[in-house]
């Protein structure tokens, strides 16, 4: 009896190793391409999320008030407010959207990145709320001599 119990639980182990997880990813830069062209922030933001109301509060962002390389700026940012997705624009360089993130109510926003900037300029970070709210916090930032190219 125990044989079989022992090999009933291996199965079913090796059942839930093999069975993927349901993941719900949406490809953004297929369904939203304009996000991706847009050469301002609110171009982008607005291409994104169809607004660009923003309620500066409930996001926290930390970044360097300089730069020394503009190739590897390190970006931190989170949220405690229930959000659908969050989004990391600048306007520094060309395109301004950096990349976005779908979340879950089971997702810890949390997040430490690192992102190019040409020169000096403006992060903003916007989460959409569930409650319909685009939450956002900006942060400037100088860029040493070089930007990308440090």
């Amino acid at each position: 009896m125990e044989r079989r119990k022992f090999l009933s639980m291996t199965l079913g182990a090796l059942a839930l190793a093999v069975v993927p997880a349901s993941v719900r990813a949406e490809d953004f830069r297929k369904a939203k391409p304009a996000v991706w062209t847009a050469h301002t922030v609110d171009d982008a933001i607005k291409a994104m999320y169809g607004s660009t109301a923003l309620t500066m509060e409930g996001v926290q962002l930390t970044a360097p008030d300089v730069a020394s390389n503009g190739g590897a700026i390190p970006v931190n940012f989170s949220t405690d407010k229930d959000v659908k997705s969050i989004a990391v624009f600048q306007d520094a360089n060309p395109e301004a959207a950096v990349m976005v993130v779908s979340t879950t109510k089971y997702s810890v926003n949390k997040y430490a990145i690192k992102i190019k900037m040409a020169k000096s300029g403006t992060i903003t970070i916007v989460a959409q709320g569930n409650d319909g709210k685009l939450y956002a916090a900006k942060k400037t930032l100088d860029v040493a001599l070089g930007g990308c190219e440090g």
